[in-house]
């Protein structure tokens, strides 16, 4: 049993069909080392990447132009007018939103300058209206002040009409007193009435000196 598993040829590395061939008995154990053999040696120079064989880089070179094409088309109608859409359209909404901003700027500074003019109109009126306000109250009160001063002016000068006739009538009973008292003075030294037309010369008399 182990002299023939010994002299048994490894069937799992051979081919299909010359492991048919063996079972069949076409094929000697030893061709069919032999076999084994040069085909694991033309196996083994076959080995490595296809693609650093030479004698495949014309197709590489074939499908490479190929799948270049249809990148480019693709790119060049699809996804680069894409981006140039997106692009377009960033930009547009960027520029709209500027726009927009500098047309709200101009509105609130023309906003602003109308608040402004409104609000030196509103000073401007309401100064002159104070002014004249004022003005009406200057002239009321001069004008109170003329009444009230004329009202005074005619009081002092009702007083000073009957002070001067009290002071004239006062003045006129001074004379009467005066020759009564002369007429007094005149009997009590002399023991004589003097009359009045006497006094009242004596009297003149002593005034004018």
């Amino acid at each position: 049993m182990a002299a023939q598993s010994s002299d048994a040829p490894p069937t799992q590395d051979i081919l299909p069909e010359t492991a048919a061939a063996i079972r069949d008995g076409e094929v000697a154990p030893a061709a069919t080392d032999t076999a084994y053999t040069e085909a694991g040696v033309e196996h083994a120079s076959e080995g490595g990447l296809p693609q650093f064989d030479t004698q495949w880089w014309a197709g590489q070179i074939f499908w490479l132009l190929i799948l270049f094409a249809i990148l480019y088309v693709l790119m060049a109608k699809v996804f680069l007018p894409r981006l140039r859409g997106v692009k377009d359209e960033r930009v547009a909404t960027i520029a709209g939103a500027v726009e927009a901003a500098r047309q709200v700027q101009a509105e609130a500074a023309g906003q602003a300058e109308a608040a402004k003019a409104e609000v030196e109109q509103a000073r401007s009126t309401s100064r002159a209206t104070a002014a004249a306000a004022k003005a009406r109250v200057t002239e009321e009160a001069n004008r109170r002040a003329a009444e009230e001063e004329a009202v005074v002016n005619a009081r002092i000068a009702e007083a000073e009409t009957a002070i001067g006739k009290t002071r004239d009538a006062a003045m006129g009973r001074v004379a009467e007193i005066a020759v009564d008292t002369a007429q007094a003075l005149v009997e009590r030294l002399t023991g004589k009435v003097a009359t009045a037309t006497e006094a009242k010369a004596a009297v003149k008399s002593e005034g004018a000196a």
